[in-house]
C-alpha cells in the first residue's frame, strides 16, 4: 500500500500525514495501539481530570477526542473505499468533547473503547486493496482519498500522544 500523494488530501491533514513517514500504514497502526494503551496506562486515574492549562482537554477528554477522531475518520474510510461520493461533513472537535462522560469514567475503560476501535479499523484498512485505497470522495468540503485517511488516522494519534508526552508530563 502505497502512501498518499499531497494531492489526496487538504491543506490541513499535512501536519497529520506529515507526521507519518513510515510506508507500511497497518504496522504504525498496530504499533500506535501498543503506544497509546502504554502511555495512558502509566497515568493514574487520580491524573484523568487534569489539563496541563486553563481551557485545554483534560487527560481523559484528550483520550477521548482521540477516540471520536478514530471513529471519524473510520467511517470517512469505509464510506469512501467503497466508493460512496456522499459528501461528508466535518465535525466540531469541542462539540464532540463537550458531549462526552469522559469523566464519568475510567482511563482503562477508554483506553478498552481505542483498543477495539483500533483493532476493527486495522482490519478494515488491511483488507481494502489499491483500488478501494484509491478512491477519492469529499469530507470538512475537501477532496480526500481513502488511503490519505488511513495517514490521517496515524498523524490524528501520532499529534495527539505528542502532546501528552509534552504538556502532561507522561
Amino acid at each position: 500500500m502505497s502512501r498518499p500523494e499531497t494531492t489526496e488530501y487538504a491543506e490541513f491533514y499535512a501536519g497529520y500525514v506529515g507526521l507519518v513517514p513510515e510506508d507500511d500504514i497497518v504496522k504504525v497502526l498496530d504499533a500506535q495501539n501498543d503506544e497509546l494503551r502504554s502511555l495512558f496506562s502509566q497515568i493514574g486515574e487520580e491524573k484523568g481530570t487534569f489539563a496541563y492549562a486553563e481551557g485545554k482537554w483534560t487527560v481523559k477528554q484528550l483520550l477521548s477526542h482521540i477516540i471520536d477522531g478514530e471513529r471519524v475518520f473510520a467511517y470517512r474510510f469505509l464510506r469512501i473505499s467503497r466508493g460512496d461520493a456522499t459528501p461528508l461533513p466535518g465535525f466540531d472537535q469541542d462539540i464532540f468533547v463537550e458531549g462526552t462522560n469522559a469523566h464519568a469514567r475510567t482511563l482503562a475503560s477508554l483506553i478498552d473503547e481505542f483498543d477495539h476501535q483500533r483493532r476493527s479499523n486495522i482490519l478494515m484498512i488491511a483488507a481494502a486493496d489499491e483500488e478501494q485505497m484509491s478512491r477519492t470522495g469529499t469530507a470538512s468540503d475537501a477532496a480526500i482519498s481513502a488511503r490519505a485517511l488511513a495517514w490521517i488516522m496515524a498523524g490524528h494519534t501520532r499529534h495527539h500522544l505528542n502532546i501528552l508526552k509534552q504538556r502532561y508530563n507522561s
